[in-house]
């Protein structure tokens, strides 16, 4: 196994002093792929969502298993199509889940249901709304207008959306509701998928108070383990929760020790900044092989990386926006390939900017921003509230975070910006 060390020496312009967000991501990308891959287990699709599948799903059937028509119409020949009117008599109807027994000849059509299999011979569909009935003594007489449609229209083929023996979802998808429903439509009832990642969490500091603990001067009451817990369970982690960790060395210890010991991640919050009067580095060291970071990025900027035994540590700021940036930014997408996730990075929203932002080159900001839909349909984003990194509240009230990048200088009102949404994460 690659040490620390052999990762950052391996990465060309890498600087833990000063280091880009870019540079960051690389070194979690290379530090997480030394790590063996997580065990897997079978599931039924009802507890498999949000799990990711381990192995591909190849379909055993075609789906749809016959050419079906993709409207209530008329079904005929196409290549009766020409340049006048098609006027065709109706011999029978077609219904979904029963095959029509019969035969059709030029100048016939089948009346046919949404999802009825095609009867032998058809290959178009006219919508009914689209067509003029008639009776004509005993015979009812479909007047389809020319120009319309052509021959093969409104007709689903056989295999169209998933072919048998072809993979109909691969490794590294995620099992969402949509992906549920396509395995489910080939028949399956259980899937291979990864294990949830177990993450044990606490945050450090004689400052921090649990919920329940009476107010004192100086002291916080502690939200990060909340905002982690939430982060975490939306991914589908199994959290464990060790609450508030004091400064003292013992205590921090077995701390440390309990987590990496009974977990695949440990995630603190607090005690990594420079100069602090805490014992959080000093053991993370005598523990571990841990490197510390300065991250040139806002907010954030103090950072621990590294393992603790078998297990990979993210030594996150104490401050409650810091933490959320951070784990969107880093811990993530980690946790993402750490579960099999063929897509662990967040894709971003291109907006523009309702006001001038001021910026200089040499580290990436993050914003929080509220995005909205402007009547003309363009996607407009604005600064939500005050940008402390204390302050929770507007991140509360955005919607995405407005992402300056390292080398980006100001944006004047109206630019483009790129934006990373927080629907299903925060």
């Amino acid at each position: 196994m690659k040490s620390l060390d052999d990762i950052a020496q391996a990465l060309q312009g890498f600087d833990p002093q000063a280091l880009s967000v870019d540079k960051a991501q690389e070194f979690i990308q290379h530090l997480v792929q030394t790590l063996p891959p997580i065990s897997t287990e079978e599931l039924g699709l009802m507890q498999a969502l949000g799990r990711v599948v381990a192995q591909d799903i190849v379909s055993p059937i075609n789906v749809p298993a016959h050419d079906n028509s993709a409207m209530d119409g008329f079904a005929f020949d196409g290549q009766q199509l020409g340049q006048t009117a098609l006027r065709l008599r109706v011999v029978g109807t077609a219904f979904a889940g029963k095959a029509w027994q019969g035969t059709v000849s030029l100048g016939e059509c089948v009346k046919i249901m949404t999802g009825a299999v095609m009867p032998a011979g058809l290959d178009t569909v006219i919508a009914q709304e689209l067509t003029t009935v008639a009776n004509s003594g005993a015979d009812t007489i479909v007047e389809i207008p020319a120009g319309i449609l052509q021959a093969g229209d409104n007709r689903r083929k056989a295999g169209e959306d998933l072919q048998q023996g072809l993979p109909a979802l691969r490794a590294g998808s995620t099992l969402t509701p949509a992906a549920l429903g396509l395995v489910a439509s080939l028949g399956i009832a259980k899937v291979k998928v990864y294990r949830p990642l177990s993450v044990a969490y606490f945050s450090t500091g004689d400052e921090v108070l649990s919920l329940g603990d009476a107010i004192r001067e100086g002291a916080v009451y502690d939200s990060n383990r909340y905002t982690v817990f939430g982060l975490l369970s939306r991914m589908g982690c199994q959290v464990i929760d060790m609450g508030v960790v004091r400064d003292d060395p013992i205590l921090l210890e077995q701390a440390f020790q309990q987590a990496s010991t009974n977990a695949d991640v440990v995630i603190t919050s607090g005690g990594v900044s420079v100069g602090e009067a805490d014992f959080t580095k000093a053991i993370m060291k005598k523990l571990g092989d841990v490197a510390f970071w300065k991250i040139a990025m806002r907010p954030g900027r103090p950072m621990a990386v590294g393992r603790l035994g078998d297990c990979i540590l993210f030594g996150l700021p104490g401050n409650p926006v810091a933490v959320m940036v951070t784990f969107l930014a880093f811990v993530k997408p980690a946790l993402l390939q750490m579960m099999g996730c063929s897509r662990s990075t967040t894709p971003y929203l291109r907006a523009k900017s309702a006001v001038a932002l001021r910026k200089k080159p040499g580290r990436t900001e993050y914003q929080r921003g509220f995005v909205r839909t402007l009547p003309d349909g363009t996607l407009q984003v604005e600064a939500a509230g005050n940008q402390g990194s204390g302050v929770l509240r507007s991140m509360v009230e955005a919607n995405g975070l407005i992402v300056l990048h390292h080398q980006q200088s100001s944006v004047a009102a109206g630019d483009e910006v790129d934006v990373m949404m927080f629907d299903g994460a925060i």
